[in-house]
């Protein structure tokens, strides 16, 4: 089991757009904001999961047309989520008048994330655990992933949050939203580049 949690940290752990995104939200919009989207993350993570456990992960992504449709429809929303990071707080119209994204941006994010559908395959299909049925291996998994989830994206909007709160002048405060949607960009890029052909 010890093997298994390992797994789950150092998964979970690397930037990814679940976590990126959570410190970008709470750097950008504050606590409030930040805890619903990380609630709408927990959810969808959650249901990606399911997905993964019940085969409709494996059903779904097997389908010729499911998978590019899948991947592009990730990118355009991270890109559209990097950009409300980016511009949180800027005086450009369309973009000072959106709300942050809350709830359901969470689980959207995570029903598309390529991401959390790669490690909650490896970690619900590899690591068995000697002397549990399939059904009480499958729970314990779900209590150790998400015993490990909730911290790690915690840390994470309270990094975000500890920025927002240092009351930077503004200028510091844009360039640290444009930082933090670039990181998320450039997580999308490399998911791209090395997408399997």
């Amino acid at each position: 089991m010890f093997v298994f949690i390992a797994a789950v940290f150092f998964l979970l752990i690397t930037p990814g757009p679940g976590v990126l995104s959570t410190a970008g939200v709470s750097a950008a919009f504050g606590a409030g904001p930040a805890y619903r989207y990380v609630t709408g993350l927990f959810i969808g993570t959650n249901l990606v999961a399911l997905a993964v456990v019940t085969g409709v992960a494996g059903l779904m992504l097997a389908h010729p047309v499911v998978r590019p449709v899948l991947l592009y429809a990730s990118v355009l929303y991270l890109v559209y989520l990097a950009a409300r990071i980016a511009f949180a707080g800027s005086k450009i119209a369309f973009i000072e008048k959106q709300s942050a994204p809350g709830i359901v941006n969470g689980i959207a994010l995570q029903a598309i994330n390529p991401k959390a559908y790669v490690v909650n395959t490896t970690l619900f299909t590899g690591f068995p655990f000697a002397g549990f049925s399939a059904g009480m291996e499958i729970f314990w998994k779900f209590v150790l992933i998400n015993a490990v989830w909730i911290p790690i994206h915690l840390l994470w909007l309270a990094a975000g949050i500890g920025l927002k709160k240092m009351s930077l002048p503004h200028h510091i405060q844009r360039r640290i939203n444009i930082f933090m949607g670039a990181s998320l960009l450039m997580v999308v890029i490399l998911a791209m580049w090395f997408r399997p052909h």
